[in-house]
């Protein structure tokens, strides 16, 4: 049996993100979910490290690695548009839910069972999903702070709305090791960070 799963999926380095907005610097989904699997992983670390957690690191970043591979099928919705009413928010979830399954089930029967841990987001456990979420919020911090400081003020309000969405992450300890440890690093040139 042949399957088309793995060449769909790559197609995700076609959908640009932030669609909506004018972007300095491009990022496409394939991108950004390298981005949030290496962040997650680093959560997950964190938190097992200094927080006492008992997370399985690797399965959290393979999750976070296809967290939008759906977003072949539904395209990347901007979060303004996704969240902009209860009814469009229940409806796009429910087309993601679907999208998830009909890439799950482009894989050989034999495989299905090994990647529906980390493609069909309801079976992730819930420890999972907030570390890749907050990870996903991350990313989008990183992105806004980058866009402006190309000088691209399309982004102003989103930094404060997702710095905002940041700081409220308050029950882990592990988002805020992450901001204080590595994220004032993205501001520097090359130059500067091999000094």
């Amino acid at each position: 049996m042949k399957s088309h799963f793995f060449a769909y999926i790559s197609k995700i380095r076609w959908l640009q993100r932030w669609g909506l907005k004018r972007n300095a610097v491009a990022e496409n989904v394939m991108e950004h979910s390298w981005e949030v699997s290496v962040i997650a992983h680093a959560l997950a670390l964190i938190k097992n490290r200094y927080f006492e957690g008992d997370l399985d690191v690797n399965a959290i970043a393979v999750a976070a690695l296809y967290h939008d591979c759906s977003e072949v099928l539904t395209g990347d919705m901007p979060s303004p548009i996704k969240y902009h009413s209860p009814e469009i928010t229940k409806a796009y979830k429910s087309i993601e839910k679907q999208a998830e399954h009909e890439l799950l089930n482009l894989l050989p029967e034999e495989l299905k069972e090994d990647y529906r841990p980390y493609m069909i987001e309801e079976s992730l456990p819930q420890e999972h999903k907030v570390i890749i979420k907050a990870a996903d919020t991350i990313s989008a911090y990183l992105k806004c702070k980058m866009e402006l400081a190309a000088g691209n003020q399309e982004f102003s309000i989103a930094e404060k709305d997702v710095e905002t969405r940041l700081k409220a992450i308050t029950n882990l300890p592990e988002v805020a090791y992450f901001l204080e440890t590595f994220s004032s690093s993205y501001d520097l040139t090359l130059d500067e960070l091999l000094k």
